[in-house]
């Protein structure tokens, strides 16, 4: 698994705005399938930054209804918050 397939994006949410301002953690949607190890060593390689501390959650996906009787359902996916070194931090914009 390469870095891009660990690593597919950064959210951007109020919630993780607060975070990153306050404690300068970032949320990252990651591949279900990896580990916090290939989470921290994707995200140094990708964004040139120390990570300190990596916290995972699996999220379940939503069900969905769309004009239909039968419901639908959004897929799973892993919540990665990472925790950056103190000065360091990841250019969205």
């Amino acid at each position: 698994m390469t870095i891009y397939d660990v690593v597919k994006t950064v959210r951007l949410t109020e919630k993780g705005t607060t975070l990153s301002a306050k404690f300068n953690q970032y949320t990252i949607v990651a591949d279900r399938r990896a580990s916090k190890v290939q989470i921290r060593q994707a995200v140094e390689q990708l964004f040139q930054v120390k990570v300190l501390k990596v916290n995972t959650q699996n999220v379940s996906g939503k069900l969905r209804r769309q004009h239909t009787a039968a419901a639908g359902r959004d897929p799973n996916w892993k919540k990665a918050i990472v925790t950056l070194k103190e000065g360091d931090k990841i250019q969205l914009t």
